[in-house]
């Protein structure tokens, strides 16, 4: 729990203090211009990543035959994305219009799976996000918006959106999965500290699954720290067939309930144990303008030579380019559209939908519209409409 704390030396406290004496509870932060000592150095497009840092416990499970036990692994593979945070209370960069993130991971099988994301919206913001494994018969995709609130001794980020999950294998069959909340506490006296609070749900409605989890923050006086408890229910009926506890950050544990006789607890997730996939991402000099670690190099730079001047001001000058850009889209009448995304009945899907059965030719088009490489692509020069 101690990589979740932050003690501030006097002048960065000083520094937020002075931004906060400006702020009223409830108000929203999306247009608060924040230090950059409080940043970690990669966006929030590559963040996402980290839900598939365990891809073994949801690459067999479209090979699963029983459906219960499909859900199972889905709920586990979900769970176990949000062990990885970075030391102390840090938020990532706020990805601009336009601004996109690939990689892909290569798996002890020679099995792969290939990741974009893309900036779709600033205010509000709302990122894209799709992961594809032809090889291991799953999609999974989704978008994230983030609201940030202030609430006097903490800010929350509230993550707005969902997940789904497919597989290939077994059409019409959708997993639909909620997020957590992010609490950041202690920003006016106490240690700052990060956690997770509220409820997520993952539903599977063509098999009448649903699983309910709580992530619970500490009481002043009483509780632990990052504690989950959750169910796994039939739907229609209520009736429980598991129940899940622990701890998100480091062990979790299920126990099967049958005809209402609970079961022994069994280790769901071990955070110390599980292996952490690597990414495997582009040099910066073979990426797009707009790819996320070429686009923040120079900050990210900064920061990790702790010169938070030059991070500073490396960070106001990709601001300002963005402002300089929309009003010369406004001045011009141009609409700027997603490379990767598109909306679709009330929400962003990829624009890569329909993938051959064939996994050999699902790669090649999987490959091709992840990986494919455009220096002044559409979307750049919509971006940059002098140009």
């Amino acid at each position: 729990m101690s990589e979740n704390k932050e003690v501030l030396d006097e002048e960065p406290r000083s520094i937020l203090m002075g931004i906060i004496s400006q702020l009223s509870r409830g108000m929203d932060l999306s247009r608060v211009t924040l230090p950059v000592f409080v940043l970690e150095p990669r966006s929030f497009l590559e963040k996402i990543t980290d839900f598939m840092s365990h891809p073994d416990l949801i690459r067999k499970t479209a090979l699963e035959k029983d459906p219960l036990e499909r859900f199972v692994q889905v709920v586990r593979y979900y769970l176990s994305g949000w062990h990885i945070q970075p030391k102390g209370v840090k938020k990532p960069y706020n990805p601009v219009l336009g601004e996109h993130f690939r990689c892909k991971w290569m798996f002890p099988d020679s099995t792969e799976a290939f990741y974009i994301s893309e900036q779709l919206s600033h205010h509000p913001p709302i990122s894209g996000y799709a992961i594809y494994s032809p090889d291991n018969q799953f999609i999974i995709s989704g978008e994230l918006s983030p609201k940030s609130k202030f609430l006097g001794n903490s800010v929350a980020s509230m993550l707005q959106g969902s997940t789904k999950i497919q597989f290939l294998n077994i059409p019409n069959e959708d997993y639909t999965i909620t997020y957590p909340n992010m609490y950041a506490r202690g920003i006016l006296f106490g240690t700052m500290m990060m956690e997770l609070g509220d409820s997520i749900t993952v539903r599977c409605p063509q098999n009448d699954f649903v699983c309910n989890v709580e992530f619970k923050t500490k009481g002043f006086f009483t509780g632990t720290y990052n504690a989950i408890a959750g169910t796994i229910k039939k739907e229609s009926t209520g009736e429980v067939l598991y129940e899940i506890g622990g701890n998100w950050s480091d062990k979790m544990e299920i126990r099967e309930i049958q005809n209402g006789r609970k079961g022994s607890w069994t280790l769901f997730f071990d955070a110390a144990n599980s292996q952490v996939y690597p990414k495997i991402v582009a040099p910066e000099d073979e990426q797009e303008p707009y790819e996320s670690r070429r686009l923040w190099s120079k900050v990210t730079s900064a920061l990790t030579n702790r010169d938070m001047d030059l991070a500073t001001d490396e960070k106001t000058a990709i601001e300002e380019n963005q402002r300089m850009i929309a009003k010369e889209r406004d001045e011009n009448d141009i609409n700027w559209s997603p490379r990767f995304f598109t909306f679709k009945n009330g929400e962003y899907v990829p624009k890569l939908a329909n993938i051959s059965v064939d996994p050999a030719i699902a790669k090649k088009q999987i490959e091709q519209f992840v990986f494919a490489h455009h220096e002044t692509n559409a979307s750049y020069q919509e971006l940059h409409p002098s140009q």
